[in-house]
Formats: C-alpha cells, structure tokens, sequence
C-alpha cells in the first residue's frame, strides 16, 4: 500500500485521533480549518477505507486514487455536512461515489471485485464457514486455500448491489444502519440483500459440492 504504508504517526496527531471523535474532528476543520483536524481523520480512516476500496475496486492502483480523490470530496463538501450525521457512513458514502466513478472511467475492471492477491484468509475463511455449515467437513469439500479462492469468485460473480452490501456488512464490518446510509436504501432493503447474497452462494456452493 504505497500511500498508505508511511503514515504520520507523530504524537500530536495521534493525539488528536485518539482523544476526539470523528464529528468534532470534521466539525474543527469545518468552523476553523483545523488542517490537524483533517489530517487526524485522514489517518484514522486510512487503512479501513483503503481496504475497503481496495476490495470494491479490486485494483491497488485505482484504489490509491480514489481514496485520495474521497478526501478531495470530503474536503470540498465539508460545508454540506449536516449536524448530528455521523462522519463513518458518510466517508462510505463519499468513498463508495468516487468508485463508482472510477468503475464508469475503467470499463476494463469488473464492479465490485475482491482483491484476490489481498491474502485476508481470516475474512475469507469466515465465509466459508458460513456457507459450509457445521456438518462440513474438509474430506467432503475442497481443502482450505481452494475452498476459500472459490468464495472469492463466488462474490465477485454476485449481482453489484448485493455485494457492496456483503463487502459493506461482513468485511468492513458497518451496523445496518450505516450500511443503510452509504447505500441509500432502507435497513430491511440491506439486510434483504444479504439474505439473498448468502442464499445465492450456498446455493452456488451446493451446486459445486454435489458434482
């Protein structure tokens, strides 16, 4: 992770990031142009909204710039962030826009595709317990590396919005609620895309299992 990987880590802005929260963050760099302010959010959220493009995008490079392009928009709209939003769902948001147009800018790449090379086998592997069950066994399925490149495919081959609320929920971990927010549907809409998403690949895993 180029951009990522040299963080600013010098104490005042650790400081900073630790001791207030992301709204205060936003709301000083809105009244005063706290640039320590903006710096601390930016940091806080690197690594997270990194990983999540980079699974959205499937793509390093591309991920690179649309993160710097989310901070741009943050920076850019700061103003018409409304008081008493929380800042997570609306970086998402942000985040989740300037993918997409990335995505219509890059014909080439497929929507939504997980970063095959990212070797999160933790994340994967949840997965895969999930869809297997507890009456799963390695002998009746395919061994661990194989197993879980399957899931990676299986996602990726998902219908877009039932992904981005899979990649949303389980891997970066939002409430419903936020998840709700950044894809601008209700909750119920969310947590009926999941169903449908964990309905689709058992069925696909089942599918392959019985061969």
């Amino acid at each position: 992770m180029s951009g990522h990987a040299d963080s600013p880590t010098d104490g005042g802005l650790s400081a900073v990031a630790e001791s207030i929260s992301d709204e205060e963050l936003l709301h000083r760099y809105q009244s005063r142009g706290d640039s320590q302010a903006f710096e601390g959010l930016v940091h806080r959220y690197e690594t997270e909204l990194y990983s999540y493009l980079r699974r959205y995008l499937g793509d390093a490079e591309m991920a690179e710039d649309v993160f710097q392009s989310t901070f741009l928009q943050i920076h850019l709209k700061k103003d018409q962030f409304e008081e008493g939003r929380r800042v997570r769902p609306w970086l998402y948001t942000i985040a989740t826009n300037q993918a997409i147009d990335s995505q219509r800018r890059n014909r080439r790449h497929r929507m939504v595709s997980l970063d095959r090379r990212s070797g999160e086998d933790g994340e994967i592997g949840a997965l895969v317990d999930l869809l297997a069950g507890q009456s799963q066994t390695s002998d009746e399925w395919l061994e661990g590396q194989e197993a879980q490149q399957w899931v990676r495919d299986a996602v990726s081959d998902l219908p877009e919005p039932l992904k981005a609320a899979l990649i949303l929920v389980y891997h970066q971990g939002l409430k419903y609620r936020e998840a709700a927010e950044v894809l601008g549907v209700p909750v119920g809409t969310v947590k009926s895309r999941l169903h449908a998403a964990i309905l689709k690949l058992n069925e696909s895993w089942h599918k392959t299992n019985t061969k």
